[in-house]
C-alpha cells in the first residue's frame, strides 16, 4: 500500500471557506426573511392558505428535486463554474420574486430559485470536501459550513425586519443581490475549480426519472395537506413511488450514474442522511410555526419578532462550530443523540405553550431545537461526505443537501397541515352566524386570514382563534417531540461504531480495491500532473498529494474521517 501525504489547507483554502459559506448564509436568510415576510405579503398578494404553503416550501421542493442533478453536472462541467452560475441566476431571479404582483407570481419566482438554489449548494460542499484533505480541518470547515446557515438566520429576522419596517415586502428577496455578486467577484481568486476526470455521458433519462419520482411526491402531499386522502392523492404518490424504483434501478446498472447506490451500502452513510432527512422535519415545521406564533399570536413587529429569534440562532451557531470539536473526543453518534435528545426537550416545551403567556416558553423550546439542528447539520453532513472518493463528493454532497432541504419542506408540508387542520376544526365550532361567507372562509382558513379579517369579526373572537391555532402548534410539536425522540435512540444505536473524529483509518478505508481507480480514473492530485478536465489546477483541486505511480497502487477513496467507521 502507498502511504499518502495530506496537505493541510492554508491561507487561500481558508478564504475559499469564506466564499463558500455565502451560500449557505444567503439560504438562511432567505428562510428567515420569508416568514417574518408573510403576514405583509398576505395582505399584499392575498394568497390562500395551500398558496402560502407553496411560497414557503416551493423553493425547498424545487431545490430537492434538482440538487442530484446539479451536484452530477458540476462533477462535469466543473464546481466552481456550477457555483458561479448558480450564484448570477440566484441573484436575478431574486428580482423578479421582489416585484411579484401575484401569489401565482411569486410561487413560480419561488420554484425558479429553488432550481438555481440546486446549483449552488452542492458546489459548495463538495469544493469544501476538494479543498480540505486533511481530517480534522475538513470536519472543521463543514461545521463552519453548516454554521454560517444559523448566522444567515440569525441575521435575517434582524436586518429583514429593519427592511420590512422601512420598505415593502418584496425587498427581503433583494438581500440575495449584493452577496451573488461578491461571490462572483472571489470565486475565481480564492477557489480552485474540479472536474471529475472521464466523467462520462451525462444521464438525461435519469434527471427524467428523478423529477417524475419527486415531483408526484410533492403534488401527494400538497393534495393531502388540502383534501386528505383520496384517489388523486393516492394515485399521485403511487405514480412516484414507481418512478423512484426505476430511477434506481437504472442508476445501479449505469457506470457513470447521477446517483451512485452504492455509497448506500456504507450504513454511516445511510444512517447519516436518516438523521438529516428526520430532524429538518421537525425543524422546519416548528420554524413556519414559531414565526407565525410570534407575529398573529403575541402580536409581535417583525423587528421585535426577528429579534426574539436570535438567541435559539445563537444556539445553532455555536452547536454547529462547537460538535465537530467535541467530535474529536467522543463519538460523533453519542454528540448526535445527546443534542437530539435535548430538541427532545424543546419541542415538549413549544407543546406547553399557551396563547395568553408563552413567549419565554417558546423562546427557550425553539433554541433547544435548534442545538439540535447545529449539531446534525455539522456532523450528519460530514459523515456522509466523509464516506464517499473524492470524484463522488459531487453526488454525496447533492444526497445531504437533497435530504436537507426535503425535509425542511416536508416539515412545512406536514407538520404545517397537522396544525391548520387542528386549527379549522377548533375554529369551525366558534365562527359567529350572520358573517359573510367569504370573511368566515377567510377566517377559517388560516391564522393569519383570522388576523386580516378581525375588524369584521365579533370583537373577542380573534383571541379564539389565537387559542385554536396554539392547539394546532402543540399538537405539531408533540408529534415532532416523538420523532426526535425515536432519531435520538436509533442514533446512539447506529452510529455507535463511528470512531471519534480525525483518529486512524481502517486499512479498508484507505486501500481500496483496484477495481475503483479504473472505474473512476485518477484524480489530478494523486498523480500530480495537470489533467485537461481540470483546468490546470493540478493539486489544488483537492489538496492531496501521493507518490505517482501506476493507477492500481493507489485508492481513489480519501481517507475516512472517523476512526472505526462501520463500511
Amino acid at each position: 500500500m502507498t502511504t499518502t501525504t495530506v496537505r493541510g489547507a492554508g491561507a487561500r483554502e481558508w478564504g475559499g471557506l469564506a466564499v463558500l459559506s455565502l451560500p449557505t448564509v444567503l439560504l438562511g436568510l432567505d428562510v428567515t426573511v420569508l416568514y417574518l415576510a408573510l403576514p405583509s405579503l398576505a395582505e399584499d398578494l392575498l394568497p390562500s392558505g395551500a398558496q402560502e404553503l407553496w411560497i414557503m416550501d416551493a423553493y425547498g421542493f424545487l431545490i430537492a428535486g434538482f440538487l442530484l442533478t446539479m451536484g452530477t453536472l458540476g462533477d462535469r462541467i466543473g464546481r466552481r463554474r456550477l457555483l458561479m452560475i448558480g450564484a448570477a441566476a440566484f441573484g436575478i431571479v431574486s428580482v423578479l420574486a421582489a416585484w411579484s404582483t401575484s401569489a401565482e407570481l411569486l410561487i413560480v419566482a419561488r420554484a425558479a430559485l429553488g432550481i438555481a438554489g440546486a446549483t449552488l449548494m452542492p458546489s459548495t460542499l463538495a469544493l469544501i470536501s476538494n479543498m480540505f484533505a486533511d481530517q480534522r480541518q475538513r470536519s472543521l470547515a463543514i461545521g463552519v459550513w453548516a454554521t454560517s446557515f444559523a448566522l444567515g438566520m440569525a441575521l435575517g429576522p434582524v436586518v429583514g425586519g429593519v427592511m420590512l419596517d422601512h420598505f415593502w415586502w418584496g425587498s427581503v428577496f433583494l438581500l440575495a443581490v449584493p452577496v451573488a455578486i461578491v461571490l462572483l467577484v472571489a470565486a475565481p481568486v480564492l477557489i480552485p475549480e474540479y472536474r471529475a476526470p472521464r466523467s462520462g455521458r451525462f444521464d438525461l433519462l435519469g434527471v427524467a426519472l428523478s423529477l417524475t419520482a419527486i415531483l408526484p411526491v410533492v403534488y401527494a402531499v400538497k393534495r393531502f395537506a388540502e383534501d386528505g386522502f383520496d384517489v388523486p392523492t393516492i394515485a399521485a404518490a403511487l405514480i412516484g413511488a414507481v418512478f423512484a424504483v426505476l430511477f434506481v434501478r437504472r442508476q445501479a446498472g449505469l457506470a457513470n450514474p447521477l446517483l451512485d447506490v452504492g455509497l448506500f451500502a456504507d450504513r454511516t452513510f445511510s444512517a447519516a442522511l436518516s438523521v438529516l432527512l428526520v430532524g429538518l422535519v421537525g425543524v422546519g415545521g416548528s420554524m413556519l410555526l414559531i414565526t407565525q406564533q410570534l407575529q398573529f399570536v403575541e402580536g409581535l413587529p417583525p423587528v421585535e419578532a426577528g429579534l426574539w429569534m436570535g438567541p435559539p440562532a445563537l444556539l445553532m451557531f455555536l452547536a454547529a462550530i462547537g460538535s465537530p470539536l467535541v467530535a474529536r473526543r467522543v463519538p460523533p453518534g453519542i454528540v448526535v443523540a445527546a443534542t437530539l435528545a435535548l430538541s427532545t426537550v424543546g419541542y415538549v416545551l413549544l407543546a406547553l405553550v399557551d396563547a395568553s403567556d408563552g413567549l419565554a416558553l417558546m423562546v427557550v423550546g425553539f433554541g433547544l431545537v435548534y442545538l439540535g439542528l447545529g449539531a446534525i447539520a455539522a456532523l450528519g453532513t460530514d459523515l456522509v461526505v466523509g464516506a464517499a472518493p473524492a470524484e463522488k463528493a459531487g453526488s454525496a454532497s447533492a444526497m445531504s443537501e437533497t435530504v436537507q432541504e426535503l425535509g425542511l419542506a416536508l416539515g412545512v408540508a406536514v407538520l404545517g397541515s397537522l396544525a391548520t387542520a387542528v386549527y379549522r376544526d377548533r375554529v369551525d365550532d366558534t365562527l359567529p352566524a350572520g358573517v359573510p361567507s367569504e370573511v368566515a372562509d377567510v377566517a377559517g382558513d388560516s391564522l393569519a386570514g383570522a388576523v386580516s379579517s378581525a375588524q369584521r369579526m365579533p370583537a373577542g373572537w380573534l383571541d379564539h382563534a389565537k387559542e385554536a391555532a396554539t392547539s394546532g402548534m402543540n399538537t405539531a410539536m408533540i408529534v415532532a417531540a416523538a420523532c426526535t425522540l425515536l432519531l435520538s435512540f436509533l442514533s446512539a444505536v447506529v452510529l455507535r461504531r463511528v470512531g471519534v473524529i480525525g483518529g486512524d483509518a481502517p486499512e479498508s478505508d484507505t486501500a481500496e480495491s483496484d477495481g475503483d481507480v479504473s472505474e473512476t480514473g485518477r484524480d489530478v492530485s494523486e498523480t500530480g500532473g495537470e489533467d485537461p478536465e481540470t483546468d490546470g489546477e493540478g493539486p489544488e483541486t483537492d489538496g492531496v498529494s501521493a507518490t505517482p505511480g501506476p493507477p492500481s497502487s493507489r485508492s481513489s477513496r480519501r481517507p475516512g474521517p472517523f476512526r472505526g467507521a462501520s463500511r
